[in-house]
């Protein structure tokens, strides 16, 4: 199964953008924000979900320890 949850790679701020279930939600720039980003499109519990589960999230360009701008 393909994870609901897409991060994409930081821009030349560092800041990534987000979709959940085909619909962009955000551009963050911290894991935190994410957690925002999913309870405002709905989802319950959103400060509970694992961000590293790969079922959960798809990071390109680097995982959540990854927010450096791109060069």
């Amino acid at each position: 199964m393909a994870a609901k949850l897409i991060v994409y790679p930081p821009d030349e701020h560092g800041w990534r953008r987000v979709r959940y279930d085909g619909t962009a939600i955000g551009v963050a720039h911290r894991p935190s924000d994410i957690r925002v980003f999913l309870e405002m499109a709905g989802l319950k519990d959103a400060e509970d979900i694992d961000l590293t589960d790969p079922d959960v999230a798809e990071w390109r360009g680097g995982g959540p320890e990854v927010w450096e701008p791109l060069t």
